[in-house]
């Protein structure tokens, strides 16, 4: 009996600590009714005068970003890519039947600044699309390394099958997104058009206001290569031959030595790097004989991606091809040196090779603009400008989404003073 009593209060102990040791577990792990994040030293709240680009957000508390660990999860080994999904906000599923109808792809080369990369990916993302990333080879080996990690979280973003030293200005820089297209081909996504990116621009537009840019009646059939006929000015660009000295710059060749004519003909036309190509366009540029006549004749030119894709979409027989088009195509909002109060008020931040780097007070003149996206950031120099705009941003995406919202997707936290634990709340705005 005294065996029975004792075997019988040590089952009833185990029960007992079973019991409190389930609900210590129930109780650390089960979702609470309202999200609460901690706040760290590392976030900075937005600017007011970011706030007043947000509608009803004006007298509202201190707004702070929710992805201060950005840096740290570039350099997390272990990371979890569920966690990485989540914590970082990426969208997880298609926002509209209009947008999974009609897949875009990307070409993003990159070199530098980890963190605007991860969040202009961030914004750009949707898993409809697909992304071919193209990482500089002389990039440290620690940022291609993180690219990596990251790359490797998503079935539709993939690094570039070969990796080009990239030059300003240099044939290597053309390559880079011959490359990627040669991916994409090979893609099972069917995706509809090619937008080239570069790692210091943001959108604009968000995807669905792209997609139905791309469908507009103006571009549905056609490419969007902004650019005219090759003025004076910048005919030595194509009239001497040029050398790239790999990864650092491009000279002419001794002695100023002048190229031969264009290939068949051709009428050499200039404009931007940037484009929005239909996908028959690609595989035009990849196989056709004329098109690679072009290529070969542009390796030693100056900048030959500022003509390239232009003069091809001035060929009658190209796929897309817009014979009379001109600068048409709002591919890019960039403020340039030469055009000062002509066509912008000027830098509010300051100009590396004639180029504006954005500062806050440029964000006015950006979304007005209403451009595809804009081009220069840097997260280091002007973090509020980037932050505002990627909020101002996400909550437009937000706004037009049919499906219901995530609440992973949010961006941002509202300070709340009144909460017991200080600590900061989700919350939502309009933009």
């Amino acid at each position: 009996m005294f065996q029975l009593e004792r075997t019988k209060c040590s089952f009833l102990l185990c029960l007992g600590m079973s019991v409190i040791m389930c609900s210590f577990i129930y109780l650390k792990t089960r979702k609470p009714t309202e999200q609460k994040y901690v706040h760290s030293p590392s976030c900075r709240p937005f600017s007011t005068q970011c706030r007043s680009l947000l509608p009803g957000t004006e007298n509202k508390e201190l707004w702070y970003q929710l992805d201060c660990q950005v840096k740290s999860y570039t350099l997390n080994s272990y990371l979890q890519c569920s966690q990485l999904m989540r914590d970082l906000h990426f969208i997880s599923r298609p926002l509209s039947r209009e947008e999974e109808d009609y897949p875009l792809a990307f070409i993003v080369t990159v070199h530098k600044d980890m963190e605007l990369f991860f969040r202009m990916l961030r914004a750009i993302y949707m898993p409809q699309n697909v992304y071919c990333i193209h990482v500089d080879a002389k990039a440290p080996r620690e940022y291609q390394a993180a690219i990596q990690k990251l790359v490797s979280c998503f079935p539709n973003v993939f690094l570039s099958s070969r990796s080009e030293i990239v030059t300003y200005a240099g044939f290597s820089r053309l390559q880079a997104d011959l490359n990627c297209m040669k991916d994409l081909l090979k893609s099972k996504i069917a995706w509809r058009k090619v937008i080239n990116l570069c790692g210091q621009d943001f959108p604009v537009k968000s995807n669905l206001e792209l997609v139905r840019y791309m469908q507009s009646k103006q571009w549905r059939d056609n490419n969007m290569t902004p650019g005219v006929k090759q003025p004076e000015t910048m005919r030595y660009r194509t009239q001497y031959q040029y050398k790239e000295v790999t990864g650092s710059l491009v000279i002419p060749k001794r002695f100023r030595q002048q190229k031969g004519p264009p290939p068949h003909n051709l009428q050499i036309y200039f404009g931007t790097a940037y484009y929005a190509l239909t996908r028959a366009f690609v595989d035009f540029v990849l196989k056709n004989p004329v098109a690679q006549d072009l290529l070969e004749w542009s390796k030693d030119t100056f900048s030959p991606d500022e003509h390239y894709w232009v003069t091809l979409n001035h060929i009658k027989e190209a796929p897309g091809s817009r014979i009379d088009g001109g600068w048409e195509g709002d591919i890019r909002a960039i403020k340039w040196r030469d055009q000062e109060g002509k066509k912008h008020d000027g830098c509010k931040g300051h100009y590396i090779r004639g180029i504006c780097i954005y500062g806050l007070e440029d964000l006015p003149w950006i979304i007005n603009r209403n451009s595809m996206f804009a081009n220069k950031f840097e997260s280091d120099t002007y973090p509020e400008a980037l932050d505002c705009l990627e909020l101002w941003h996400r909550n437009k995406v937000l706004r037009q989404a049919t499906v219901r919202e995530d609440p992973s997707w949010l961006l941002f936290a509202q300070y709340t003073s009144s909460s017991s634990d200080g600590g900061f709340s989700n919350s939502s705005a309009g933009a």
